[in-house]
């Protein structure tokens, strides 16, 4: 018994000691870790400054889409991160990105590509200087080597932007023409050596002021998001980009898109108008691969545990890949069988909701699908940066979901009532045509993002970008402030102003005081809501004295053009301080109840044309082309701008959004700057102009008058507006004009009552 005691102590006494010798190399190991930490400190303090001087460079974006929170550091642990040097950065970040089938090396290699630039800001990567004379775009000459589809397109739309220069030396933003798209080494459009490609470019300047798109990274099995080559301080548009790799307010989250995907124009999303009931046949859709192995196959292989077989349609495939069979598992043969049964575009267009799961990458083609068919996205990829989330809500038109909480999908998606649902589905129809409709709206997109950071002080609001007619139609250098645009009224629960400017287009010079001209001047100046008169002498003769003009109780301004263009009278002058523009040209015949009237009703109106002399297209079968009409008919599609209302901006719009192209086509025939205008105005606002009061003595008075002078007795006329509406059809990519069966009249006209009981007597004499 005594030595069973002895020997139990000695062991007591035995794990003490061990005990206290690791407890003693514990602190050690403590006090050195506490040593070397006060030296990074120490040696960051001068970063650590910076980044508390410009907290804003770090802080969390005000336009990123709604998401799951980042799990990061209290707000200054996070700007002090971002500064760490590369072997911290990759021990904090690795698990995030980098996988267990990584070697050390590729984790070297992918450490160098990726995170090499992390601290790059807006305020630390790019040169404002050049800047400074305004936001134009330089492609780099085409290098050797094919040119995927996609890319091609992606240039061409910078080619046709207002943003395109061809002189390096006036660029802001420079565009490789090196394709950057795919580069999975295992893909066909995969380009080798972008490297040293990249580093022969004469003004790389590692990366400073130039934009990369990418569409695909990474390879099997991993699919991290590696590019091969180091992008320096270059700015990513990138799909499938994770929150942890993003670079807020510096790279631009992008959405991926097909080589189909339609370079202008785009095909229009499926919501109609009268769609009611909001709810369709089923609740939640899926259709899509399996993965059974690796990144990305968690999320698909629980989808059957939702999968209900009556309004919850979740179906998945493994039958794909060329060694499927030798990897299905015990599900494969039902799933595939179920898989068949039904048609994608079906259930895409017959869903309230579909499911849009994330697969080897973040994001999915079914994104862009989902938007366009009103069917609200249901986002399950964790991490990923959505689409433009700097700019774009989110919110109001996806479910923004949990890949940990998949079965809470179905209670959620039933929880949502049936005005929300609509609301839902109508913004997903604005966002597919304002930003995801072509590869020209998502790149023209980007870029206006990174104009808005680059000038900050007149970029737009999320107002702006988040409603109709979307941030590419509402221009910040016109205002900032979203009052003084006609599509905002209603919303903030303002009115345009009860006033307007007559703006006179003068073509023929003065020669008698019975000339049409000096009577419409006067006949507008009568009208109780007349501001101003402003004529523009875009005549070749000398510039008539003052005498000449007519006496009005109005300001008469008389413009000499500079230029003598027909686009010179949509010019945004200074001069022009009221809402609302009476466009006329010298030859109108209007009476000052027809004036007061067409301005009552555009006033109900701000956001479109209103007027009185109205137009007609029509699609030409034989030719194969749009056709121009003037025959009277009971439908119309234009309202002409020799007699109409709109809105100012639509002046500034005109001359800053439209390219040269076609501003030198109008002027170099004369002719269809009207025709542009209606193009413009249809193509924002998504509706037709507004015809009032019929008024046949419009054209047709001067025509029996033998006007020698007026181009509307040009043979040739004609046959220009008729090329004219093809050229513009083409540069907008779709036809955005839109027939009408609308006209409005004055209460009483034509009635069969007392002529004194009518507030606008002289119109039914005309």
């Amino acid at each position: 018994m005594q030595a069973k005691k002895r020997y139990l102590l000695v062991s007591l006494g035995a794990c003490l000691l061990l005990l206290a010798y690791l407890w003693g190399l514990q602190i050690g190991e403590f006090h050195q870790q506490s040593h070397q930490q006060q030296q990074k400190q120490q040696q960051q303090q001068p970063y650590a400054s910076h980044a508390l001087a410009y907290p804003h460079a770090h802080a969390h974006p005000h336009g990123r889409g709604p998401g799951l929170p980042r799990q990061r550091w209290a707000e200054l642990g996070h700007s002090l991160s971002t500064y760490l040097d590369g072997v911290e950065q990759e021990e904090e970040l690795s698990p995030l990105v980098i996988h267990q089938h990584s070697s050390p090396r590729e984790r070297r290699e992918i450490r160098n590509n990726i995170y090499k630039s992390r601290r790059c800001r807006m305020d630390t990567c790019f040169d404002f200087r050049r800047c400074e004379r305004g936001f134009k775009v330089y492609v780099y000459p085409p290098a050797k080597g094919e040119i995927s589809e996609s890319y091609q397109k992606i240039l061409t739309a910078i080619e046709d932007s207002r943003f395109y220069t061809t002189d390096p030396d006036e660029a802001c933003l420079f565009v490789l023409s090196i394709d950057t798209l795919d580069r999975d080494q295992l893909s066909a459009q995969y380009v080798h050596n972008v490297k040293a490609k990249i580093q022969s470019l004469p003004l790389w300047n590692e990366g400073r002021n130039h934009l990369i798109f990418n569409l695909y990274s990474g390879t099997w099995p991993d699919y991290t998001e590696e590019l091969g080559f180091d992008i320096g301080q270059a700015m990513l548009a990138k799909a499938s980009i994770d929150m942890d790799n993003f670079r807020p307010h510096f790279d631009v989250s992008i959405p991926l898109f097909s080589k189909d995907h339609a370079q202008k124009g785009g095909d229009k999303g499926y919501l109609t108008l009268n769609n009611v009931p909001p709810s369709r046949k089923y609740l939640l859709v899926f259709k899509g691969k399996r993965y059974l192995t690796g990144i990305g196959s968690e999320t698909r292989n629980a989808l059957y545990h939702i999968h209900n077989g009556d309004d919850i349609i979740l179906l998945t495939t493994c039958k794909h890949g060329k060694d499927w069979e030798k990897h299905k598992d015990a599900r494969c043969d039902r799933d595939n069988e179920e898989y068949s049964k039904f048609d994608y575009q079906e259930l895409l267009h017959n869903s309230s909701f579909c499911l849009v799961p994330r697969g080897r990458r973040l994001g999915s083609f079914r994104f862009l699908e989902a938007l366009q068919a009103a069917c609200i996205p249901v986002l399950l990829s964790n991490g990923w940066e959505l689409p433009f989330s700097e700019i774009i809500d989110w919110n109001k038109a996806a479910v923004i979901g949990d890949e940990r909480l998949l079965l809470q999908i179905p209670s959620i998606t039933r929880s949502v009532n049936h005005d929300r649902i609509l609301a839902l589905r109508q913004q997903t129809q604005f966002l597919w045509d304002a930003y995801f409709s072509s590869v020209a709206k998502i790149v023209l997109t980007t870029l206006e993002i990174i104009r808005d950071r680059i000038h900050s002080h007149i970029s737009r609001g999320r107002l702006m970008w988040n409603s109709l007619p979307g941030g590419l139609y509402a221009l910040p250098q016109f205002s900032t402030d979203p009052s003084m645009f006609p599509f905002y009224y209603s919303m903030l629960g303002k009115s345009p102003s009860l006033e307007f400017t007559a703006v006179v287009q003068a073509v023929t010079p003065l020669q008698s005081q019975l000339q049409p001209v000096l009577k419409l001047i006067i006949a507008v100046a009568k009208s109780k809501f007349c501001a101003q008169i402003i004529v523009l002498w875009n005549c070749d003769k000398p510039l008539p004295p003052k005498s000449k003009w007519p006496s009005t109780t109005v300001p008469l301004t008389v413009i000499e053009g500079e230029r003598k263009t027909m686009s010179s009278r949509f010019f945004p002058h200074e001069v022009i301080h009221t809402d609302a523009v009476l466009s006329l040209d010298e030859d109108s015949v209007l009476s000052t109840n027809e004036v007061d009237f067409a301005f009552i009703v555009w006033h109900s109106f701000p956001d479109r044309i209103v007027g009185y002399p109205a137009r007609s297209h029509y699609w030409d079968l034989g030719k194969g082309r749009w056709g121009y009409t003037s025959k009277w008919t009971n439908e119309y599609s234009m309202v002409l701008t020799g007699a109409a209302f709109y809105h100012r901006y639509y002046h500034y719009l005109y001359t800053h959004y439209l390219p040269a192209s076609l501003h030198g086509m109008v002027d170099q025939m004369a002719n269809c700057e009207d025709i542009l205008m209606n193009f413009l105005v249809s193509a924002v606002t998504k509706l037709p102009p507004i015809k009032v009061t019929q008024k046949k003595q419009y054209k047709e008075t001067m025509m029996q008058q033998g006007s020698k002078s007026s181009r509307w007795a040009d043979p040739d006329h004609f046959a220009q507006r008729q090329s004219c509406m093809n050229s513009f059809s083409g540069w907008f990519g779709f036809m955005p004009l839109l027939h009408s069966q609308m006209r409005l009249d004055p209460t009483l006209f034509k009635d069969q009552v007392s002529i004194l009981r009518k507030k606008y007597r002289d119109i039914e004499r005309l």
